[in-house]
């Protein structure tokens, strides 16, 4: 894949995680119903978007870390497992994080945006990328950056970031100002069911490659 593709498929990533009900944007339109005000809606996205960037880096710093200092295939075959394990126990076990309450301030939403990103393994789905970026260094640098692999791996949580916010913001207010929620009912797709198996044919195409 070229590097103009990987970008895009990490940016296309982020944006799905932000389409994703469970993993921000519910929330902020429910506080935004609750205090009657958009403004509660953008409010709650920024530390959202903070929780989830915490929960992807740390999954993208570690396997930066272990794909420099351990062999590379061994690192490449183990994230494959994470991830057909992973998309594995989400097609078993999909429950949700139950919250205690709409009560929150501005680090009880990071917590829960933490929480709720790290449950669906978000940071997993970025394994792939760091792992082809070590084995492929020299096609991965951006213009003006100083590509060291933690550069990168930042640099890739910054793009994936960037698809989230755009992505649950955009639709957190369409929801809250035009759509409403009823439609969740009758006319939402299953993205947690798409998402396990999105974990698990990654992982096997990750394994075979």
């Amino acid at each position: 894949m070229s590097d103009r593709y990987v970008w895009l498929a990490l940016f296309l990533l982020g944006c799905y995680h932000g389409l994703n009900p469970g993993m921000g944007w519910l929330f902020a339109v429910a506080l935004g119903f609750q205090e009657k005000r958009a403004s509660a809606v953008l409010r709650a996205i920024v530390p959202l978007t903070l929780g989830h960037v915490v929960s992807v880096a740390s999954i993208v710093v570690v396997a930066t870390f272990a794909d420099a200092e351990f062999p590379h295939n061994a690192v490449h075959y183990t994230a494959a497992a994470v991830l057909i394990g992973f998309g594995v126990y989400r097609l078993v076990r999909a429950r949700h994080i139950r919250w205690v309450g709409m009560r929150v301030g501005f680090w009880g939403l990071v917590l829960w945006g933490f929480l709720m990103s790290s449950a669906h393994g978000a940071g997993l789905m970025l394994l792939p990328f760091v792992t082809s970026a070590h084995a492929s260094a020299p096609s991965m640098p951006m213009p003006g950056v100083a590509h060291g692999p933690y550069a990168v791996a930042w640099l890739m949580v910054a793009v994936h970031t960037l698809g989230y916010l755009l992505t649950t913001t955009g639709v957190a207010l369409l929801v809250y100002t035009k759509v409403g929620v009823r439609f969740l009912r009758v006319g939402w797709l299953n993205l947690d069911l798409v998402w396990a198996i999105a974990l698990i044919l990654t992982g096997l195409i990750a394994l075979l490659t």
